[in-house]
């Protein structure tokens, strides 16, 4: 069996002191190039693959075959796309995508892991070797949750937690397949890890917002107890995952939404507590980290990117066209506030939805998955935003449980619209402002999330497109009476 003792870190970003590992991307590529396209959580389906770049290797695990033996193979990889693809509205092309992999390595596959299997290497350090997708495998992921507890540093990874966290030894680990863009593990009852997939250099909000208010005394968070990033290839440390207090036995908003659509009962009083959570979340937000205040200037860029995305939809779906002229007033409208005008700014949820909102029992509501748009590039997920953008995706978000039985029938507009009543209502009570008295803030958020969806759906769901379409229509009327 092959020498992988050099395999203990290497990289090759700029700066790096260890060469690359050789021999090891070139053995990897053929079966990763037909693996990554069929996880959920990659970001360039459709998009054919140009090429792979080895950001860094991390052996946490020796990877030396030996039978019954697992190895542990770390790596941050590159993921190339079309050259001469453009990131739409700049002009600029589009960077690569950097995905983080654990890889198992064994000389024989046991089958209850055969659904994890990635290929055979062939040739490089792992040559003869089996790999595979190391979260399923209980041995691999039990070693994940012991480098948390024990914080220090291998190689370009350094392991951290939360002063005063109790984390408790031998906890059963299960995978989540509840997930699409990250991957999560969960450990006993008590903790989840969330894997980010693909990685940017900074902090990912979810572990900074996440801090931030438990750190605060806020109970509308699962706190974080430790977590893990990368250093030394970027200019700043890149956020690799998290572990957070595990809610068993909590019920997710989203599901108990959709019974109240299946049973016709009630649900307003839990849209007015959701409500009320949020601005909590965002009261809190506000305190514990810095604000700021968007002037005309700064208003009307935020119209022009709306704008851009509309436009860039619209040239994707066709279905959108007719309507874009109508959708783009609510963006003319949003820079054309008064020049007095300004909209307070801060850190934010950033993609809040029903599937973001836990009842749990002494805690009420709990908000969770902090780490906003994965789509969106980091700095922009990390930029303060008027906190009108997270009720916004909640109010979309109670027309797509209104609607989800059957996309393409008229739905039950007048439920949804119960519950974002309900929800502003409560948020109103808790922040001290109603959400509903900035309409033409409210409308273009709205606008541009359902322009959003459309494109999404367009995508990934054709099936599901007219739920957004239908609020694509009600949102390209002119406001009557203050309200969309």
């Amino acid at each position: 069996m092959s020498d992988t003792s050099w395999l203990r870190t290497s990289a090759v970003r700029t700066g790096a002191t260890v060469p690359p590992a050789p021999g090891l991307l070139s053995a990897l590529v053929p079966m990763l190039r037909e693996w990554l396209p069929r996880q959920r959580w990659f970001a360039g389906k459709g998009r054919p693959i140009g090429g792979f770049g080895l950001v860094s290797a991390t052996e946490l695990l020796p990877a030396d075959g030996r039978l019954g033996t697992p190895g542990l193979l770390h790596l941050l990889l590159d993921v190339h796309h079309d050259a001469h693809e453009r990131v739409p509205g700049t002009g600029h092309g589009r960077p690569a995508d950097t995905y983080q992999l654990l890889l198992g390595t064994r000389a024989l596959l046991p089958p209850a892991l055969a659904p994890a299997l990635i290929g055979h290497a062939v040739g490089g350090p792992l040559d003869g070797l089996t790999i595979y997708e190391a979260l399923h495998d209980p041995r691999l992921t039990a070693l994940l949750l012991e480098r948390l507890r024990a914080p220090g540093r291998t190689g370009h990874l350094r392991f951290g937690s939360e002063s005063g966290a109790a984390i408790p030894a031998g906890l059963a680990p299960r995978l989540s397949t509840a997930e699409q863009s990250n991957s999560s593990v969960i450990y006993g009852d008590a903790f989840i890890l969330k894997l980010f997939r693909r990685v940017a250099p900074g902090p990912n909000p979810d572990l900074e917002l996440s801090l931030a208010l438990a750190r605060a005394g806020s109970r509308r968070v699962a706190a974080p107890a430790a977590w893990f990033e990368a250093l030394g290839l970027y200019d700043e440390p890149a956020t690799l995952g998290v572990l957070q207090r595990f809610l068993p036995g909590s019920a997710g908003a989203w599901e108990l939404a959709l019974s109240a659509v299946e049973e016709d009962t009630d649900f307003s009083g839990e849209a007015h507590a959701l409500g009320r959570a949020t601005a909590e979340v965002h009261l809190a937000l506000a305190r514990a980290l810095p604000t700021s205040t968007l002037r005309r200037p700064q208003i009307e860029l935020l119209a022009s990117a709306m704008a851009g995305r509309l436009d860039a939809a619209a040239a994707a779906v066709p279905a959108l066209r007719p309507y874009r002229t109508a959708l783009r007033t609510a963006f003319d409208d949003l820079a054309a506030l008064g020049g007095g005008t300004v909209l307070a700014a801060q850190r934010i949820h950033g993609d809040l939805h029903l599937g973001q909102a836990l009842r749990t029992g002494p805690e009420g509501w709990v908000l969770i998955d902090f780490e906003g748009e994965p789509a969106r590039p980091l700095a922009e997920r990390r930029r303060p935003a008027p906190p009108v953008q997270d009720v916004a995706g909640m109010l979309r978000s109670f027309d797509y449980a209104a609607r989800h039985h059957d996309p393409s029938a008229p739905g039950a507009p007048e439920w949804a619209e119960t519950q974002r009543t309900a929800f502003c209502a409560g948020y109103a009570e808790a922040a001290g402002t109603d959400p509903r008295d900035e309409p033409v803030v409210i409308r273009a958020y709205e606008t541009d999330k359902a322009v959003y969806e459309v494109l999404y759906e367009a995508r990934h769901r054709p099936a599901w497109l007219p739920i957004p379409m239908a609020a694509v229509r009600r949102l390209a009327q002119p406001l009557r009476g203050g309200t969309p």
